[in-house]
């Protein structure tokens, strides 16, 4: 092992809660919706140049919001650790930071900016404690991740650019496993369209009948999910298909020109992303063939499908570190929704590892996150980057 006894003792009590606590309000603080995070990502940089780092904003291909970089070297060469996180929100109204007990609540507390900033709080440790030996960290923190408003380019552009780690930890909410497979995902917009003017009910001409057309469409995608789930992964579940709304009509009596579904794709390692949007596509073309409608479909790819290898050293060294703090390992699981991860085994074969502060209320206007569990989130991340790196 690299670390020392008396190493390890230093970095836990190098993390300053109230410091991270005061951080993570003010990343809170600032309304960051997908698309629109310049402002929070100018606060972060500004904090961090405050602890005297040196801060880069690469766009990513998004200057509208710069991301944040920043490098902390240790005392020799060796691998780097990569600290990545997102401050982009859903777009829902905003709520205010306000603590509560243990509890930090408003937009973005669990999604995932109080986690963001529990892993710059990890960095900030490492340097107080001067507790890192051999290679460096990277923290990142970028816009356009919540799908459908962003579609995760800013943080691929900046994976091809070389903003990218040996290793990858992202504070999301879920620390309960260990994360080695999860599936990949896109959201669907479809609409179905027939020709013609609107038209009172009685006067309907003979004509598609949208709706219909719409029935016999969502039937059709219904089976798909049928033969779907047939691929199944016994820790991932199940490839799908899911229909999550309808609409059709501007009132009860009027014959409508349009009927719009919208839903959601998901799929695991294997399966490729292109093939998915062929087979949806060919379906959808079949249909509007079938019935003389014009059938279109608006396809964002939320991120492919992720995989990582347990007998990767990374594992280990995360399992070693979550291990001497908790006393226990964790079990190993799936992850249930997309995230960077996902990117960054499918862009550039990086392990990745998804652990974050104890939080729920996510996409809701009720977030919320673990004060205590934010300083545990920091001392994991700085203890696993000193047996990395």
């Amino acid at each position: 092992m690299k670390n020392t006894q008396r190493i390890r003792e230093r970095l836990l009590k190098a993390v300053r809660p109230t410091r991270l606590l005061d951080m993570a309000t003010k990343l809170v603080a600032v309304p960051s919706r997908t698309g629109e995070a310049k402002g929070v990502l100018d606060c972060f940089a500004d904090l961090l140049k405050a602890e005297g780092f040196t801060v880069e904003r690469p766009d990513g291909g998004y200057p509208q919001a710069p991301a944040v970089a920043v490098r902390w070297h240790g005392k020799k060469p060796g691998k780097t650790l990569q600290f990545n996180g997102h401050l982009d929100t859903v777009h829902l109204p905003f709520v205010p930071p306000r603590v509560e007990g243990d509890l930090l609540r408003g937009s973005g507390s669990s999604d995932m900016k109080a986690g963001t900033a529990a892993a710059a709080e990890a960095l900030l440790a490492l340097r107080d404690a001067d507790a890192l030996e051999t290679g460096a960290i990277l923290l990142t923190a970028h816009d356009l991740h919540e799908t459908p408003w962003g579609d995760g380019r800013q943080l691929n552009a900046m994976i091809h650019a070389g903003y990218s780690g040996d290793a990858v930890l992202l504070p999301e909410y879920l620390n309960e496993v260990l994360p080695v497979i999860g599936r990949g995902g896109l959201t669907w917009k479809i609409s179905i369209q027939r020709p013609g003017a609107p038209v009172h009910e009685v006067m309907r001409p003979a004509e598609p009948n949208v709706i219909a057309v719409a029935a016999e469409l969502v039937n059709r995608l219904l089976a798909l999910d049928v033969q779907l789930s047939g691929k199944r992964d016994k820790l991932a579940g199940a490839e799908s298909l899911f229909i999550g709304q309808i609409h059709s009509g501007e009132i009860f009596n009027q014959y409508p020109q349009e009927c719009r579904l919208e839903g959601t794709r998901r799929w695991l390692p294997g399966t490729k992303h292109a093939d998915v949007e062929r087979q949806l596509r060919s379906l959808l073309d079949e249909v509007a063939n079938v019935t003389g409608t014009t059938i279109t479909a608006e396809l964002c790819l939320m991120r492919d499908a992720f995989l990582l290898d347990e007998k990767n050293p990374f594992v280990a060294t995360f399992q070693g570190a979550y291990q001497s703090l908790s006393g226990q390992a964790l079990p190993i699981g799936a992850k249930p929704f997309c995230d960077d991860g996902n990117s960054f085994w499918a862009l550039a074969n990086i392990p990745a590892i998804t652990h974050g502060p104890r939080a729920g209320g996510a996409h809701t206007l009720n977030e919320w996150v673990s004060i205590d569990d934010l300083a545990r989130v920091a001392k994991l991340y700085a203890s696993t980057a000193v047996e990395f790196c």
